[in-house]
Protein backbone atom coordinates (compact mmCIF):
# COMPACT_ATOMS: atom_id res chain seq x y z
CA UNK A 1 0.00 0.00 0.00
CA UNK A 2 2.83 2.41 0.82
CA UNK A 3 4.80 1.45 -2.29
CA UNK A 4 1.89 1.86 -4.72
CA UNK A 5 0.10 4.92 -3.29
CA UNK A 6 -1.89 5.83 -6.40
CA UNK A 7 -3.04 2.26 -6.90
CA UNK A 8 -4.08 2.09 -3.25
CA UNK A 9 -6.14 5.28 -3.52
CA UNK A 10 -7.87 4.11 -6.68
CA UNK A 11 -8.50 0.71 -5.07
CA UNK A 12 -10.13 2.26 -2.02
CA UNK A 13 -12.20 4.80 -3.97
CA UNK A 14 -15.32 2.62 -4.19
CA UNK A 15 -15.31 1.80 -0.48
CA UNK A 16 -14.61 5.43 0.45
CA UNK A 17 -17.53 6.71 -1.62
CA UNK A 18 -19.87 4.01 -0.29
CA UNK A 19 -19.06 4.63 3.36
CA UNK A 20 -19.02 8.40 2.91
CA UNK A 21 -22.50 8.28 1.35
CA UNK A 22 -23.87 6.04 4.08
CA UNK A 23 -22.40 8.07 6.96
CA UNK A 24 -23.47 11.40 5.44
CA UNK A 25 -27.06 10.26 4.95
CA UNK A 26 -27.27 8.67 8.41
CA UNK A 27 -25.78 11.78 10.04
CA UNK A 28 -28.26 14.11 8.33
CA UNK A 29 -31.25 11.83 9.02
CA UNK A 30 -30.30 11.37 12.68
CA UNK A 31 -29.76 15.09 13.07
CA UNK A 32 -33.08 15.89 11.43
CA UNK A 33 -34.88 13.31 13.57
CA UNK A 34 -33.60 14.89 16.77
CA UNK A 35 -34.27 18.37 15.39
CA UNK A 36 -37.83 17.53 14.39
CA UNK A 37 -38.55 15.87 17.74
CA UNK A 38 -37.22 18.86 19.70
CA UNK A 39 -38.15 21.85 17.55
CA UNK A 40 -40.98 20.89 15.16
CA UNK A 41 -43.02 18.17 16.89
CA UNK A 42 -42.76 20.04 20.17
CA UNK A 43 -46.32 19.89 21.50
CA UNK A 44 -45.16 17.60 24.31
CA UNK A 45 -45.99 14.04 25.30
CA UNK A 46 -49.21 15.11 27.06
CA UNK A 47 -50.69 17.47 24.42
CA UNK A 48 -52.54 16.74 21.20
CA UNK A 49 -54.21 18.99 18.66
CA UNK A 50 -57.61 18.76 17.01
CA UNK A 51 -58.05 20.59 13.72
CA UNK A 52 -59.84 20.40 10.42
CA UNK A 53 -57.01 18.85 8.42
CA UNK A 54 -54.74 16.53 10.41
CA UNK A 55 -51.51 15.43 8.74
CA UNK A 56 -51.78 15.78 4.96
CA UNK A 57 -49.20 14.13 2.69
CA UNK A 58 -50.45 14.90 -0.83
CA UNK A 59 -52.53 17.36 -2.86
CA UNK A 60 -55.29 14.85 -3.60
CA UNK A 61 -55.85 14.24 0.09
CA UNK A 62 -55.92 18.00 0.70
CA UNK A 63 -58.68 18.52 -1.86
CA UNK A 64 -60.69 15.64 -0.44
CA UNK A 65 -60.43 17.04 3.08
CA UNK A 66 -61.39 20.52 1.94
CA UNK A 67 -64.59 19.11 0.43
CA UNK A 68 -65.48 16.70 3.23
CA UNK A 69 -64.23 18.05 6.57
CA UNK A 70 -66.29 20.59 8.42
CA UNK A 71 -64.77 23.69 9.97
CA UNK A 72 -64.09 23.52 13.68
CA UNK A 73 -65.66 26.39 15.60
CA UNK A 74 -65.41 28.00 19.00
CA UNK A 75 -68.70 26.29 19.84
CA UNK A 76 -66.92 22.95 19.33
CA UNK A 77 -64.16 24.16 21.65
CA UNK A 78 -66.65 25.17 24.35
CA UNK A 79 -68.60 21.91 24.03
CA UNK A 80 -65.48 19.76 24.37
CA UNK A 81 -64.30 21.79 27.34
CA UNK A 82 -67.63 21.23 29.09
CA UNK A 83 -68.24 17.56 28.23
CA UNK A 84 -64.82 15.90 28.24
CA UNK A 85 -63.63 14.64 31.60
CA UNK A 86 -60.20 13.11 30.95
CA UNK A 87 -58.37 16.17 29.53
CA UNK A 88 -57.31 18.84 32.01
CA UNK A 89 -56.89 21.77 29.61
CA UNK A 90 -58.31 23.08 26.34
CA UNK A 91 -57.15 26.03 24.24
CA UNK A 92 -58.27 27.32 20.84
CA UNK A 93 -56.37 29.28 18.20
CA UNK A 94 -56.80 30.64 14.68
CA UNK A 95 -54.21 32.45 12.59
CA UNK A 96 -53.49 34.58 9.56
CA UNK A 97 -50.60 36.61 8.16
CA UNK A 98 -50.68 40.40 7.97
CA UNK A 99 -48.53 43.54 8.34
CA UNK A 100 -47.56 45.19 11.64
CA UNK A 101 -46.49 48.84 12.01
CA UNK A 102 -45.09 51.11 14.70
CA UNK A 103 -44.41 54.68 13.68
CA UNK A 104 -42.39 54.55 10.46
CA UNK A 105 -41.31 50.94 11.03
CA UNK A 106 -43.19 48.16 9.23
CA UNK A 107 -43.04 44.38 9.26
CA UNK A 108 -44.68 42.37 6.50
CA UNK A 109 -46.25 38.93 6.49
CA UNK A 110 -46.21 38.52 10.28
CA UNK A 111 -48.03 35.53 11.77
CA UNK A 112 -50.97 36.84 13.82
CA UNK A 113 -52.72 34.24 15.99
CA UNK A 114 -55.92 34.63 17.93
CA UNK A 115 -55.79 32.53 21.10
CA UNK A 116 -57.80 31.85 24.22
CA UNK A 117 -56.30 32.75 27.59
CA UNK A 118 -55.94 29.04 28.43
CA UNK A 119 -53.25 28.75 25.71
CA UNK A 120 -50.78 30.10 28.28
CA UNK A 121 -50.68 26.70 30.01
CA UNK A 122 -50.39 24.69 26.78
CA UNK A 123 -48.42 26.78 24.28
CA UNK A 124 -44.63 26.52 24.14
CA UNK A 125 -44.34 30.32 24.12
CA UNK A 126 -42.81 31.67 27.33
CA UNK A 127 -42.86 35.30 28.39
CA UNK A 128 -39.68 37.36 28.57
CA UNK A 129 -41.39 40.61 29.60
CA UNK A 130 -44.96 41.37 30.56
CA UNK A 131 -47.68 38.75 30.73
CA UNK A 132 -49.93 36.51 28.67
CA UNK A 133 -53.47 37.39 27.58
CA UNK A 134 -56.07 37.26 30.36
CA UNK A 135 -59.56 35.74 30.33
CA UNK A 136 -61.09 39.22 30.72
CA UNK A 137 -59.27 40.48 27.61
CA UNK A 138 -60.42 37.45 25.62
CA UNK A 139 -64.03 37.65 26.86
CA UNK A 140 -64.26 41.39 26.07
CA UNK A 141 -62.29 41.36 22.79
CA UNK A 142 -59.66 43.79 24.04
CA UNK A 143 -57.11 45.25 21.57
CA UNK A 144 -54.03 43.88 23.33
CA UNK A 145 -51.25 41.63 22.09
CA UNK A 146 -48.04 39.84 22.91
CA UNK A 147 -45.26 39.90 20.31
CA UNK A 148 -42.35 37.68 19.37
CA UNK A 149 -38.70 38.60 19.86
CA UNK A 150 -38.13 39.42 16.16
CA UNK A 151 -41.11 41.78 16.11
CA UNK A 152 -39.86 43.51 19.27
CA UNK A 153 -36.31 43.85 17.90
CA UNK A 154 -37.47 45.18 14.52
CA UNK A 155 -40.09 47.67 15.71
CA UNK A 156 -38.44 48.71 19.00
CA UNK A 157 -34.66 48.41 18.54
CA UNK A 158 -33.90 51.07 21.16
CA UNK A 159 -37.18 51.15 23.10
CA UNK A 160 -39.10 49.12 25.64
CA UNK A 161 -42.13 47.82 23.72
CA UNK A 162 -44.27 47.40 26.83
CA UNK A 163 -47.36 49.62 26.70
CA UNK A 164 -46.66 50.84 23.17
CA UNK A 165 -49.39 50.90 20.51
CA UNK A 166 -48.73 49.00 17.29
CA UNK A 167 -50.98 48.54 14.29
CA UNK A 168 -51.89 45.02 13.31
CA UNK A 169 -53.40 45.56 9.91
CA UNK A 170 -55.20 48.85 10.49
CA UNK A 171 -56.15 48.29 14.14
CA UNK A 172 -54.12 49.66 17.08
CA UNK A 173 -53.08 47.13 19.75
CA UNK A 174 -51.34 47.66 23.06
CA UNK A 175 -48.28 45.49 23.67
CA UNK A 176 -48.68 43.76 27.04
CA UNK A 177 -45.97 41.12 26.66
CA UNK A 178 -42.85 40.06 24.76
CA UNK A 179 -42.11 36.34 24.30
CA UNK A 180 -38.76 34.70 24.88
CA UNK A 181 -36.81 33.96 21.74
CA UNK A 182 -37.62 30.55 20.25
CA UNK A 183 -35.09 30.48 17.39
CA UNK A 184 -35.23 29.08 13.89
CA UNK A 185 -36.58 25.87 12.43
CA UNK A 186 -34.94 24.86 9.13
CA UNK A 187 -33.73 28.43 8.76
CA UNK A 188 -37.18 29.97 9.28
CA UNK A 189 -37.61 32.20 12.31
CA UNK A 190 -40.25 31.27 14.87
CA UNK A 191 -40.22 34.68 16.55
CA UNK A 192 -42.01 36.72 13.90
CA UNK A 193 -45.49 36.61 15.44
CA UNK A 194 -48.13 38.42 17.45
CA UNK A 195 -50.83 36.82 19.59
CA UNK A 196 -54.15 38.55 20.23
CA UNK A 197 -57.42 37.49 21.92
CA UNK A 198 -59.30 35.06 19.70
CA UNK A 199 -62.47 37.13 20.14
CA UNK A 200 -60.64 40.20 18.85
CA UNK A 201 -59.30 38.15 15.94
CA UNK A 202 -62.79 37.05 14.93
CA UNK A 203 -64.07 40.59 15.32
CA UNK A 204 -61.44 41.79 12.82
CA UNK A 205 -61.23 38.87 10.40
CA UNK A 206 -64.58 37.14 10.83
CA UNK A 207 -65.55 33.84 12.40
CA UNK A 208 -65.61 31.72 9.24
CA UNK A 209 -62.08 30.39 9.69
CA UNK A 210 -61.63 26.95 11.21
CA UNK A 211 -59.97 26.98 14.63
CA UNK A 212 -57.45 24.54 16.06
CA UNK A 213 -57.96 23.09 19.53
CA UNK A 214 -55.08 22.00 21.74
CA UNK A 215 -55.83 19.51 24.49
CA UNK A 216 -53.63 18.84 27.51
CA UNK A 217 -53.71 15.64 29.56
CA UNK A 218 -51.89 15.65 32.88
CA UNK A 219 -51.08 11.94 32.66
CA UNK A 220 -49.33 11.01 29.35
CA UNK A 221 -50.49 7.44 29.89
CA UNK A 222 -54.11 8.58 29.45
CA UNK A 223 -53.49 10.18 26.05
CA UNK A 224 -55.19 7.44 24.05
CA UNK A 225 -58.30 7.46 26.25
CA UNK A 226 -58.46 11.27 26.13
CA UNK A 227 -58.18 11.27 22.34
CA UNK A 228 -60.93 8.66 22.10
CA UNK A 229 -63.16 10.79 24.32
CA UNK A 230 -62.55 13.93 22.24
CA UNK A 231 -63.10 11.98 19.03
CA UNK A 232 -66.37 10.54 20.33
CA UNK A 233 -67.78 13.96 21.23
CA UNK A 234 -66.64 15.53 17.94
CA UNK A 235 -68.23 12.75 15.91
CA UNK A 236 -71.47 13.26 17.84
CA UNK A 237 -71.37 17.02 17.23
CA UNK A 238 -70.81 16.45 13.50
CA UNK A 239 -73.55 13.78 13.36
CA UNK A 240 -71.29 11.10 11.91
CA UNK A 241 -72.56 7.56 11.56
CA UNK A 242 -70.67 4.51 12.79
CA UNK A 243 -69.10 3.73 9.40
CA UNK A 244 -68.31 7.35 8.50
CA UNK A 245 -64.72 8.51 8.61
CA UNK A 246 -63.71 11.34 10.93
CA UNK A 247 -64.20 14.74 9.33
CA UNK A 248 -61.45 16.25 11.48
CA UNK A 249 -57.87 15.43 12.34
CA UNK A 250 -56.05 14.65 15.58
CA UNK A 251 -52.31 15.29 15.70
CA UNK A 252 -49.80 14.31 18.37
CA UNK A 253 -46.05 14.81 18.54
CA UNK A 254 -45.67 11.06 18.07
CA UNK A 255 -47.85 10.96 14.93
CA UNK A 256 -45.82 13.77 13.41
CA UNK A 257 -42.56 12.02 14.34
CA UNK A 258 -43.83 8.70 12.91
CA UNK A 259 -44.70 10.38 9.60
CA UNK A 260 -41.29 12.03 9.51
CA UNK A 261 -39.51 8.73 10.24
CA UNK A 262 -41.49 7.08 7.46
CA UNK A 263 -40.34 9.75 5.02
CA UNK A 264 -36.70 9.57 6.08
CA UNK A 265 -36.90 5.77 6.03
CA UNK A 266 -37.40 5.89 2.26
CA UNK A 267 -34.35 8.13 1.94
CA UNK A 268 -32.36 5.67 4.03
CA UNK A 269 -33.41 2.76 1.78
CA UNK A 270 -32.20 4.63 -1.30
CA UNK A 271 -28.93 5.43 0.47
CA UNK A 272 -28.46 1.76 1.40
CA UNK A 273 -29.04 0.72 -2.23
CA UNK A 274 -26.50 3.25 -3.53
CA UNK A 275 -24.04 2.23 -0.82
CA UNK A 276 -24.45 -1.44 -1.71
CA UNK A 277 -23.67 -0.75 -5.36
CA UNK A 278 -20.52 1.19 -4.48
CA UNK A 279 -19.44 -1.48 -1.99
CA UNK A 280 -19.79 -4.24 -4.57
CA UNK A 281 -17.83 -2.19 -7.10
CA UNK A 282 -15.22 -1.41 -4.45
CA UNK A 283 -15.05 -5.08 -3.48
CA UNK A 284 -14.52 -6.18 -7.09
CA UNK A 285 -11.74 -3.62 -7.49
CA UNK A 286 -10.09 -4.88 -4.29
CA UNK A 287 -10.33 -8.47 -5.53
CA UNK A 288 -8.73 -7.58 -8.90
CA UNK A 289 -5.92 -5.65 -7.22
CA UNK A 290 -5.28 -8.49 -4.77
CA UNK A 291 -5.10 -10.96 -7.69
CA UNK A 292 -2.50 -8.68 -9.22
CA UNK A 293 -0.66 -8.51 -5.89
CA UNK A 294 -0.65 -12.31 -5.62
CA UNK A 295 0.86 -12.55 -9.12
CA UNK A 296 3.51 -9.95 -8.28
CA UNK A 297 4.47 -11.76 -5.09
CA UNK A 298 4.43 -15.34 -6.36
CA UNK A 299 8.13 -15.83 -5.59
CA UNK A 300 7.61 -14.46 -2.06
CA UNK A 301 4.84 -17.01 -1.48
CA UNK A 302 7.05 -19.82 -2.73
CA UNK A 303 9.94 -18.70 -0.52
CA UNK A 304 7.72 -18.52 2.59
CA UNK A 305 6.25 -21.98 1.90
CA UNK A 306 9.72 -23.48 1.36
CA UNK A 307 10.71 -22.09 4.78
CA UNK A 308 7.73 -23.77 6.47
CA UNK A 309 4.79 -21.40 6.06
CA UNK A 310 1.51 -23.31 6.16
CA UNK A 311 -1.38 -22.82 3.77
CA UNK A 312 -3.42 -21.01 6.41
CA UNK A 313 -0.49 -18.63 7.07
CA UNK A 314 -0.50 -17.48 3.44
CA UNK A 315 -4.32 -17.31 3.44
CA UNK A 316 -4.41 -15.11 6.56
CA UNK A 317 -1.64 -12.88 5.22
CA UNK A 318 -3.55 -11.89 2.10
CA UNK A 319 -6.92 -11.79 3.88
CA UNK A 320 -5.42 -9.43 6.47
CA UNK A 321 -4.10 -7.19 3.68
CA UNK A 322 -7.42 -6.96 1.83
CA UNK A 323 -9.39 -6.43 5.06
CA UNK A 324 -6.98 -3.74 6.24
CA UNK A 325 -7.20 -2.01 2.89
CA UNK A 326 -11.03 -1.99 2.93
CA UNK A 327 -11.18 -0.90 6.59
CA UNK A 328 -8.80 1.96 5.84
CA UNK A 329 -11.12 3.02 3.02
CA UNK A 330 -14.07 2.87 5.41
CA UNK A 331 -12.21 5.01 7.97
CA UNK A 332 -11.37 7.57 5.32
CA UNK A 333 -15.03 7.60 4.20
CA UNK A 334 -16.20 8.19 7.79
CA UNK A 335 -13.73 11.05 8.22
CA UNK A 336 -14.71 12.75 4.95
CA UNK A 337 -18.43 12.35 5.70
CA UNK A 338 -17.93 13.83 9.17
CA UNK A 339 -16.13 16.86 7.76
CA UNK A 340 -18.74 17.28 5.03
CA UNK A 341 -21.73 17.14 7.37
CA UNK A 342 -20.12 19.55 9.83
CA UNK A 343 -19.41 21.99 7.01
CA UNK A 344 -22.99 21.64 5.74
CA UNK A 345 -24.38 22.27 9.23
CA UNK A 346 -22.20 25.37 9.58
CA UNK A 347 -23.26 26.81 6.20
CA UNK A 348 -26.92 25.70 6.08
CA UNK A 349 -29.81 25.25 8.56
CA UNK A 350 -29.69 21.46 8.07
CA UNK A 351 -28.60 19.79 11.34
CA UNK A 352 -26.55 16.62 11.59
CA UNK A 353 -25.30 14.25 14.26
CA UNK A 354 -22.98 11.26 13.90
CA UNK A 355 -24.12 8.27 16.01
CA UNK A 356 -21.46 5.85 17.23
CA UNK A 357 -23.39 2.85 15.92
CA UNK A 358 -23.18 4.23 12.37
CA UNK A 359 -19.37 4.51 12.57
CA UNK A 360 -19.02 0.98 13.98
CA UNK A 361 -21.40 -0.40 11.36
CA UNK A 362 -19.60 1.35 8.50
CA UNK A 363 -16.19 0.06 9.60
CA UNK A 364 -17.55 -3.46 10.15
CA UNK A 365 -19.22 -3.53 6.72
CA UNK A 366 -16.15 -2.18 4.91
CA UNK A 367 -13.92 -4.72 6.70
CA UNK A 368 -16.34 -7.51 5.78
CA UNK A 369 -16.26 -6.44 2.12
CA UNK A 370 -12.46 -6.65 2.18
CA UNK A 371 -12.64 -10.07 3.83
CA UNK A 372 -15.18 -11.50 1.35
CA UNK A 373 -13.63 -10.12 -1.83
CA UNK A 374 -10.11 -10.93 -0.66
CA UNK A 375 -10.97 -14.56 -0.04
CA UNK A 376 -10.49 -15.75 -3.64
CA UNK A 377 -7.07 -14.10 -4.18
CA UNK A 378 -5.89 -15.28 -0.74
CA UNK A 379 -7.06 -18.82 -1.44
CA UNK A 380 -5.28 -18.74 -4.81
CA UNK A 381 -2.04 -17.71 -3.12
CA UNK A 382 -2.44 -20.34 -0.41
CA UNK A 383 -2.84 -23.15 -2.99
CA UNK A 384 0.41 -22.33 -4.82
CA UNK A 385 2.99 -25.08 -5.19
CA UNK A 386 6.21 -23.78 -3.60
CA UNK A 387 8.49 -25.22 -6.31
CA UNK A 388 6.39 -23.73 -9.13
CA UNK A 389 6.21 -20.44 -7.25
CA UNK A 390 10.00 -20.23 -6.81
CA UNK A 391 10.51 -20.86 -10.56
CA UNK A 392 8.04 -18.18 -11.56
CA UNK A 393 10.81 -15.69 -12.39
Amino acid sequence: MATHKLRTILTLLGVVIAVMTLIAVVSVIEGLNVYVAERVADMGSNVFMLDRYGLITNAEEWLRIMRRNKKITLDDYRALREKCRLPQGFAASVETNTDIKYGNQSLYDVNVTGVTASMAGIDNVQMDRGRYLSSYEVDHAQPVCIIGADVADSLFPMLNPMGKLIRIGKTPFEVIGVAKRIGKVFGETQDNFAKIPISTFQKLYGSRRSVSIRVRVNNPGAMDEAMDEVRLHMRARHHLRYNDKDDFGIITSQSFTDLWNKMTGMIALVAIFVTSVFLVVGGIVIMNIMLSVVTERTREVGLRKSLGARRQDILLQFLFESTTMATLGGSLGVFLAYLGTKLMTALTPIPSTLPVWAVVTALAVSGTVGLIFGLYPANKAAKMDPIEALRSE
